[in-house]
């Protein structure tokens, strides 16, 4: 009864109350916050994990400028329902070079977290152009505008130099060749040795959308065809059990 009558004091005297509070607060940011000063690196390191390709870049820009991230998220949680129906659980490393990250909370369609390839880019153009003639019950709203919309890579030198200024590493010859990169996706008859060279030999290379230039169509469907697939989870092993 002691205990209980000193804390009656504590509820009945706002000041008192305050202080506690902030007490508490206080000392539990501390706890949480100051293991971060002494670790060389919150991310464990994980191979594989590249920065986006000038096109896929691009993507992104469009799959973030559309809202697709109000219904989708990008974030398998480590339980198994969904482990089973998404694959591996998402790690901190693959969305390192994301900003912002595409984590999300609201499912109203399912989780993108492990999208890329397992799908046919045909099968994603028909998707954005009518969700409906492949998910009946899908309630997407229609994208076929953005197979007539033409890009040019304008800015992309500008925009791979902005996310080096936040720390992904994307180098001066990367820089230098965004233009040329972000064409040489969609062109499997061209040159894209180089394009390979400077992010990863599995570098998705095609006309994605199956129509002539390099349309908004084309770098989105770029963009689902990577997510989840630069981590070969068959081989991977966390730091834990190591």
């Amino acid at each position: 009864m002691a205990l209980l009558d000193k804390h009656s004091v504590i509820e009945k005297n706002a000041t008192l109350l305050l202080i506690f509070s902030f007490a508490v607060v206080t000392v539990g940011g501390i706890v949480e916050i100051a293991p971060l000063f002494y670790l060389e690196n919150t991310i464990e390191k994980v191979e594989g994990v590249r920065p986006y390709t000038p096109l896929e870049l691009t993507g992104r820009d469009i799959y973030v400028r559309e809202g697709c991230y109000v219904c989708h998220s990008q974030m398998i949680r480590p339980m198994r329902d969904e482990v089973e129906r998404y694959g591996h659980y998402s790690l901190a490393a693959e969305s390192m070079y994301d900003h912002p990250f595409q984590w999300g909370s609201k499912r109203t369609g399912p989780d993108l977290a492990r999208v890329g390839n397992r799908y046919s880019d045909a099968w994603h153009v028909d998707h954005l152009i009518n969700p409906q003639s492949v998910v009946p019950e899908s309630v997407m709203p229609k994208y076929g505008f953005l197979v007539d919309r033409m890009i040019e890579p304008e800015y992309i030198e500008d925009r791979l130099k902005t996310d080096a200024l936040v720390g992904v590493p994307y180098t001066s010859e990367m820089i230098a060749n965004a233009k040329a990169d972000f064409a040489a996706q969609v062109d499997p008859d061209g040159d894209y040795e180089g394009l390979q060279e400077r992010y990863d030999a599995k570098v998705n290379v095609r006309n994605f959308d199956g129509k002539p230039g390099i349309s908004e169509m084309d770098a989105l469907v770029a963009y689902l065809q990577v997510l989840g697939t630069m981590v070969d989870f068959s081989t991977f092993e966390p730091v834990a059990s190591r």
